[in-house]
């Protein structure tokens, strides 16, 4: 789990992003964000509701466009905003930060798919106990939540060493990439 989490992705560009650009706690909130969405699909795959994606049917595709937009409009935000140093940076930022991690993991279908795939080729689901459950749902939260929070600190000390001079530029590359990733889940769903 920690070498699948550590290929770079969308969930690491948007950790990288927002790390880079706002600072480590925003970057680990998106990668708290990315571990909550991780979570839900791996109880759903735990507990047999294979059938979630097939019942569900366009409400992914809904999710998919819910969490593409959310990321456009932080996108767009972070396009538009100031060079701020990681104190600057509100409660409210780390909801969105956490917001967009969450909404990104559960508008990636992939994610859901691979756990269905993987538990069965490792764990006997049908003789799994509730600590059985919870103890994968740790391992899962260390290995992902420890990659994602690897690579917001290398990002965050990046942004602090490009300095206010630069910070408006990366803001730009950051927000771009918010976009892109935004554009990618609508046009891909």
């Amino acid at each position: 789990m920690i070498v699948l989490a550590a290929i770079p992705s969308l969930s690491v560009l948007a950790v990288t992003a927002r790390a880079a650009a706002a600072g480590f706690r925003q970057g680990a909130w998106v990668a708290l964000g990315i571990v909550a969405g991780d979570t839900v699909f791996i109880v759903l795959a735990i507990f047999g509701l294979q059938w979630l994606a097939a019942v569900l049917g366009d409400a992914f595709v809904w999710l998919k466009y819910l969490g593409g937009a959310y990321l456009l409009w932080l996108g767009f935000r972070l396009w538009r905003a100031e060079a701020a140093v990681e104190s600057q940076v509100t409660g409210a930022a780390a909801n969105s930060s956490f917001m967009s991690g969450l909404l990104l993991t559960l508008a990636d279908q992939k994610a859901i798919l691979f756990y269905l795939g993987f538990f069965p080729a490792f764990v006997d689901l049908v003789a799994l106990t509730l600590t059985d459950a919870l103890a994968l749902i740790v391992i899962a939260a260390i290995a992902v939540g420890g990659v994602k929070l690897a690579y917001a600190a290398a990002a965050s000390r990046a942004g602090a060493l490009a300095g206010p001079r630069l910070g408006r530029l990366l803001n730009r590359v950051a927000g771009g990439v918010l976009l892109a990733v935004g554009a990618y889940l609508i046009v891909r769903a």
